[in-house]
């Protein structure tokens, strides 16, 4: 299989402080990680190009576009909120983040690659069509699946998120759509503390408790996700790849292994091949452990690439 891998230098860019867990750093130990193990040598690498605004508008309103724009300092950093900072260059990473999803949509659609993993942050998945909240600035995957529809005539498009975290800001954007199905799970009760008991027709919601472990998140894939995307029967698969639902990771308490990456890709990838002629695009969410982080993504690209599982 081709998979593509793209990112972006300005990426690397937006930095929110030395402290903050939402660190260049992370990029560079998933290019570290991939490169050691020889796994990045087998992907199509490219670079993301950046979003238009006609593209953010299909799921951002103008006045949080504008915002965004408008909060841009010439040095330093700028409060978006609590947990969010902008530095001059946040935005044009921003847009790249969420052009890698749109290039990535493009590359399945066009048949120049199987699948696609979209290495790029700040990352999108809590970004609400009018808000930035939670490290992100706009909704990458929302950005993504709108294009698809727009541009590719996509009907029916699922967006699953393994963040530790849950999509609200996804959920936001496209709750009560019926050609959206929205499959998430989560730490319950976690942040972001809304949309967390989601009722939405359209949103496979599967809280899992603090501790859970590799068995829980397993069996909630295999008995309410599977079901639900075989019914829907997508025509594209998109991915928010969190992988601070690990052990290692200290942003959470869900207790996965990098096996289970590995093993969630394949499942997704036969969904992909069963009813969307294997179309599926991947982009990074969270993940903050580093080496953790490094080990998850090689997991999770392996099995894009149809490679088993590393060594440990």
């Amino acid at each position: 299989m081709i998979t593509a891998y793209l990112t972006h230098p300005t990426c690397h860019h937006h930095d929110m402080g030395p402290e903050h867990p939402e660190s260049p750093l992370r990029l560079d130990a998933i290019r570290a990680q991939l490169m050691l193990s020889g796994t990045l040598q087998k992907t199509m690498q490219g670079d993301a190009r950046e979003v238009t605004r006609e593209q953010l508008q299909r799921v951002h309103s103008e006045a949080h576009i504008d915002q965004m724009e408008s909060l841009v300092p010439d040095e330093g950093h700028v409060r978006v909120d609590g947990d969010t900072l902008m530095n001059p260059h946040s935005l044009q990473a921003a847009h790249f983040a969420a052009g890698a999803v749109v290039k990535g949509v493009d590359q399945v659609y066009r048949g120049q690659a199987d699948n696609v993993f979209c290495a790029v942050r700040p990352p999108g998945h809590h970004a609400e069509a009018g808000e930035a909240m939670g490290f992100c600035l706009y909704n990458n995957i929302a950005v993504g699946a709108a294009h698809a529809r727009a541009v590719h005539g996509a009907q029916r498009i699922a967006i699953l998120d393994f963040d530790v975290h849950q999509c609200n800001g996804t959920i936001d954007i496209f709750k009560d759509d019926p050609g959206i199905l929205i499959c998430t799970s989560f730490q319950h009760p976690f942040y972001p503390w809304r949309y967390l008991d989601s009722r939405h027709d359209n949103v496979v919601n599967t809280p899992l408790s603090a501790g859970s472990g590799s068995q829980a998140f397993r069996e909630t894939v295999e008995n309410h996700w599977l079901p639900a995307l075989n019914a829907f029967q997508p025509d594209l698969v998109l991915i928010s790849a969190g992988f601070d639902a690990h052990r290692e990771d200290p942003m959470g308490d869900l207790c996965l292994e990098d096996a289970d990456y590995h093993w969630v890709t394949l499942k997704a990838l036969d969904v992909a091949k069963q009813h969307a002629q294997g179309r599926l695009v991947s982009v990074l969410e969270g993940g903050y452990h580093l080496n953790a982080l490094g080990r998850s993504v090689e997991a999770h690209v392996r099995a894009l690439l149809g490679l088993p599982e590393a060594l440990s």
